[in-house]
């Protein structure tokens, strides 16, 4: 059960990161357009593409956790003895997954000093810049505990897209 809510979070945070990404690039057109069509800037389309920015690459670094489309160590750990490998795997994943803790844990504090502050360009919070961190941190929290309970039963994480 919770590897069909991780591969249906995976295949959701892939979702909305094509989507960010179709909005960056109509933001950017519009800016272009705006530019030298109408010779007149408009000043939110680049504030809300570089957001959107930071929220593909959230979604896109969380299910490249979940499908192990990041780069990993496992040349290195191939060379080890059989006996080592499991463990220096696991340990991999459960530093993995202390790194995205930390990303949420981070993302959280900055979010919450900056959200009473208003973005010059949008009228969103200045914390909203950091709920990307949050989103993706938890995202990699989970996903390596799937990962870590994966390789305890003796079973692989399969890839959410296949």
């Amino acid at each position: 059960m919770y590897t069909k809510i991780c591969a249906w979070l995976s295949r959701l945070s892939l979702g909305l990161a094509i989507v960010g990404l179709l909005a960056v690039i109509l933001c950017v057109q519009w800016q272009v357009i705006g530019r030298y069509v109408f010779n007149d800037t408009p000043t939110w389309a680049e504030a809300l593409a570089m957001l959107l920015v930071l929220f593909v690459t959230a979604f896109g670094l969380a299910v490249g956790v979940r499908d192990a489309g990041h780069i990993g160590l496992e040349s290195m750990v191939q060379l080890l003895p059989p006996k080592w490998q499991r463990g220096i795997e696991l340990l991999i994943h459960a530093l993995v997954g202390l790194f995205g803790a930390l990303m949420a844990k981070g993302g959280w504090l900055w979010a919450s000093a900056k959200w009473s502050e208003k973005k010059p360009m949008l009228p969103v919070p200045d914390g909203i810049d950091y709920v990307p961190l949050i989103i993706a941190g938890i995202l990699i929290v989970l996903f390596s505990i799937e990962h870590i309970a994966a390789l305890l039963q003796g079973k692989e994480v399969v890839p959410a897209w296949n």
